[in-house]
């Protein structure tokens, strides 16, 4: 395969860990995934293991979701996964679609309830990745005891997305062009020069300073050989399901979700469609679409009753 960024990535450093902590290779049917893993130093009964799911863009990675890991790790047994085609995970030039993402989180929730001795898994996906997630537990629901839901989409004021099942909203013309000798690796160095990528992220955090820890690893994981595949069929709409307001609709777990107050991601009228669900509770919570970077104790003062059942 020709392909420039990967050959650039021959002389880019290796990637480094996005968080101090154990990283395992897992070989799925997803290809292989790598998940961090940690142990809790001071575990609370009651808490089952949790499984952390970044974002999906072009500079997508566990990164994203670092702060909480750091603070759930001191109290139970917490896995982030780096999805496939992001992080440490398998970058190969492959279809990324939502059945992929979800195949890896399914695999990673039952690694991290075998490791942990546990039938289920609490999970939290932010902003795209919720969609994988949502599905995972409708697959799996005996798997999940409590789903939160950082920034979702599927909530804007848009027509609701209840198309046949498995379905997404890919552009077919729109991948194949992506995927065009030259026009691909063009579009995606374009995408993720560090001044664009620090553009996104201030748009993301709805302000004009931004966690600077996020933007260098975001920079450097695009570096990386096949850091291009997976965004491009983001960019194509390869990666959003077709089908996610009918499974928002079958979700038969607690769910808590996150509404951004700031930045691109504030859109949430399409949650009326959820209005007489009692398991879904949904707060505004100050701040941009990654709340947790900016007030991590607010933003856990929040989560935590619903994890403890509180709430």
């Amino acid at each position: 395969m020709n392909d420039s960024v990967a050959a650039a990535g021959a002389r880019t450093p290796a990637l480094p860990l996005a968080v101090a902590a154990d990283l395992i290779q897992l070989e799925t049917g997803a290809g292989r995934v790598a998940l961090y893993h940690a142990s809790p130093q001071h575990p609370v009964a009651g808490l089952p293991p949790l499984l952390l799911v970044h974002s999906v863009n072009a500079a997508a990675s566990v990164a994203e979701v670092v702060p909480l890991f750091e603070f759930e790790r001191q109290r139970r047994t917490v896995v982030a996964i780096d999805l496939p085609g992001y992080g440490h995970s398998d970058r190969s030039d492959r279809p990324y679609t939502p059945r992929l993402m979800t195949d890896a989180v399914l695999a990673a929730a039952d690694w991290l309830a075998g490791h942990a001795a546990s039938e289920q898994v609490d999970a939290l996906g932010v902003s795209l990745s919720v969609e994988f997630v949502v599905r995972a537990q409708r697959e799996r629901p005996e798997r999940f005891r409590r789903l939160a839901l950082v920034s979702p989409t599927g909530f804007s004021r848009a027509k609701r997305r209840h198309g046949p099942p498995g379905s997404t909203l890919m552009v077919p013309w729109l991948l194949r062009l992506l995927q065009r000798p030259g026009w691909g690796d063009r579009i995606f160095r374009n995408l993720t020069r560090p001044g664009v990528i620090r553009y996104f992220l201030k748009r993301t955090f709805g302000a004009p300073n931004v966690d600077e820890a996020l933007w260098a690893y975001a920079v450097a994981t695009t570096r990386q050989p096949g850091a291009r595949h997976a965004p491009l069929h983001f960019v194509s709409a390869a990666l959003f399901s077709g089908d996610i307001n009918t499974l928002f609709e079958a979700v038969d777990c607690p769910v808590w979700v996150s509404m951004a107050t700031r930045g691109d991601f504030t859109d949430y009228q399409g949650r009326s469609s959820l209005a007489d669900r009692a398991n879904w509770r949904f707060l505004a919570v100050e701040g941009g679409a990654l709340p947790y970077f900016e007030d991590l104790s607010a933003f856990m003062a929040r989560l935590d009753p619903f994890w403890l059942n509180e709430a």
